[in-house]
């Protein structure tokens, strides 16, 4: 099998777990993932099966969540999952979070999580923060090219964001920076991945209902979520693939990737500059 599988991930489960469940239902050991949930959350989690795992670079990166943020508490981790670290009396209101959303909107900077598997001298950040360590974390840029307040509960203190923002964004940072800016402290209680790149969550499936029908009826074709331009090749031009050798293709347009395609299928991924196009990696 060749393609990627749209998982809508469950509460209580790792990635690599999904991972691990799929490899047992296909006998595939040659699978993947496309960006870590974390234990707590739910939703899309694109699942790459086969040579698939050789396209995650090229899927589009960009994600959407739906994000519950609890007032009143910090936590060690940022989300539902930490220890409490410090808690606020303040109560916060609909129109205060509203006005402050605009501060973390378009490119901003952001602190990961100590608790985050990003890597600083070779160790990732959570054994540093496991062993008590003191580590510098660098500050990152991000995009966040949508976020919303969908709705707001005064009693519970809790608030439901949209948010759409580039890869590498912490929903669990942006939680926290949005009580420090309050004062009055927060966390994430809940996690919604609701979009992936081109995956999307309306159109997921359950690992429940991978164990009572085959995998291979809800495989998707690389094509079909791939973004990049397509060009469609001939027969002859498919032994050259097959050996690595450079196609010649006139008005075929300068990119930095193409998709050669035969017969509705990825056989090639290649670079195209003055009519030639030069193989990166060959799915024959």
């Amino acid at each position: 099998m060749f393609g990627f599988v749209n998982i809508n991930k469950p509460k209580g489960m790792t990635s690599h777990d999904v991972v691990a469940n799929v490899r047992r239902l296909t006998g595939i050991r040659q699978i993947g993932h496309t960006g870590t949930l974390d234990p707590f959350a739910e939703g899309v989690l694109p699942i790459c099966i086969g040579r698939a795992t050789r396209l995650i670079e090229y899927l589009d990166d960009d994600k959407a969540y739906l994000a519950t943020v609890q007032f009143g508490s910090n936590t060690d981790t940022y989300d539902i999952d930490g220890q409490v670290t410090q808690t606020f009396d303040k109560k916060v209101t609909r129109e205060e979070v509203e006005a402050i959303l605009d501060d973390f909107r378009g490119e901003i900077e952001q602190m990961p999580p100590i608790y985050s598997a990003i890597k600083v001298n070779g160790k990732k950040l959570y054994e540093y923060a496991r062993k008590g360590e003191e580590v510098e974390i660098k500050p990152r840029r991000v995009i966040i090219e949508k976020l919303e307040l969908v709705d707001f509960d005064a009693a519970t203190q809790t608030a439901q964001l949209e948010v759409k923002c580039s890869k590498g964004t912490y929903i669990r940072s942006l939680a926290f920076d949005i009580g420090q800016k309050l004062a009055a402290g927060a966390h994430l209680s809940a996690l919604t991945r609701t979009q992936a790149g081109r995956f999307k969550l309306e159109n997921s499936i359950t690992l429940q209902k991978l164990v009572f029908e085959e995998v291979k009826n809800y495989l998707i074709n690389p094509i079909d979520v791939l973004p990049q331009k397509q060009l469609e090749v001939t027969q002859a031009d498919l032994e050259k693939i097959k050996n690595g050798v450079s196609l010649r293709k006139d008005n075929c347009p300068d990119s930095e990737f193409l998709l050669l395609t035969y017969e509705n299928n990825i056989c090639a991924i290649g670079f195209s500059e003055d009519n030639i196009i030069s193989l990166k990696k060959v799915f024959l």
